[in-house]
């Protein structure tokens, strides 16, 4: 047994070394690992974060875009990097779902990180198009795919995707059944929706409000806990009565395992800051993305949650990756 003043020095070493941490943080430019393509709405938040933390943190803080097979290339690469500080994550929700989809991934997409920060909401919208497809409430959609099971499409961009599981989840508890059509991303999904080639897709809201505005699609449900101030005659799937939970898309910054708490916790304070910012809230409403701070208990808790929804909804619905 150790004498009881080698354990007070042990901890107090700890505590000092804890403490020297953050002090002694950052040494050299942040990565952050973005793992998609550039223009994308996590992208965006990236870019975001680097102009605005440089500033503040001395350091340069570089996107490293990384794309590939639903976003686990970059994420992969994030996992592995040194958990110091220097490299983070910014991802969106595919992160937990990819953990249900993927049974074979060289590592975790949730217990390989920890949450520092949630940076945003975003909402995904029930749409049709309304020349070709009558239905114009939740009910009227249900109603009509228990006539017929299985006659009405949906699109997505690709199996696995926040579009895709949203509709799973919406079909598996209002018991109904439609055809899914996996696009390889959205543009040609939206274009086909337009067309009249497709009859419904959950779509990101600032890509389906110009196409309703334009009258060229029409918003029968959105997907958050309330209505969305650019619509506010368009009730939630909750007031319909469907989706207890709110389907909202978050992003967020992970770090790899075992980062030191106090730079976890710096960060997360310097990026609420960030969040704040009149300009930022701008790019992320341009984007149909909403600020949302949280500590990264809160994050690590809504992570936790999200992970387990998901999986549920894929192993009910056997859905299985491209």
């Amino acid at each position: 047994m150790r004498p009881h003043w080698i354990k007070k020095s042990l901890v107090a070493l700890a505590a000092s070394a804890a403490s020297l941490s953050a002090a002694a943080w950052p040494t050299q430019p942040i990565t952050l690992v973005v793992p998609y393509t550039p223009g994308t709405g996590i992208d965006i938040i990236a870019r975001q974060l680097s102009a605005n933390l440089a500033p503040v943190l001395g350091q340069a803080v570089i996107v490293d875009n990384v794309a590939g097979a639903s976003g686990n290339i970059g994420s992969e690469r994030a996992s592995r990097a040194k958990p110091d500080g220097h490299t983070l994550l910014v991802q969106v929700n595919t992160l937990v779902m990819n953990k249900s989809l993927y049974k074979n991934l060289p590592y975790d997409p949730v217990n390989d990180f920890d949450p520092v920060a949630q940076t945003s909401w975003g909402t995904l919208l029930l749409v049709t198009n309304p020349d070709v497809q009558k239905a114009t409430t939740v009910e009227e959609v249900i109603n009509q795919a228990k006539a017929d099971p299985g006659k009405y499409t949906y699109a997505t961009p690709g199996v696995g995707t926040p579009h895709h599981l949203s509709m799973a989840l919406f079909l598996q508890q209002s018991d109904t059944d439609m055809l899914h059509v996996p696009y390889k991303g959205t543009a040609g999904a939206v274009t086909d929706l337009l067309g009249g080639r497709i009859d419904y897709m959950f779509l990101p809201v600032h890509v389906a409000l110009p196409h309703i505005r334009a009258g060229k699609l029409k918003a029968i449900a959105s997907g958050s806990p309330e209505r969305l101030e650019q619509l506010p005659d368009v009730p939630t799937l909750a007031e319909a009565g469907v989706v207890s939970e709110n389907i909202d898309m978050w992003y967020g910054v992970l770090a790899p395992k075992g980062t030191p708490d106090d730079i976890v916790a710096q960060l997360n304070t310097e990026i609420g800051k960030v969040l704040q910012k009149p300009e930022v809230i701008e790019a992320f409403s341009a984007q149909g993305m909403v600020p949302a701070t949280s500590t990264p208990q809160e994050f690590g808790a809504l992570i936790a949650k999200d992970a387990q929804r998901w999986a549920d909804v894929v192993e009910k619905g056997n859905i299985t990756p491209e």
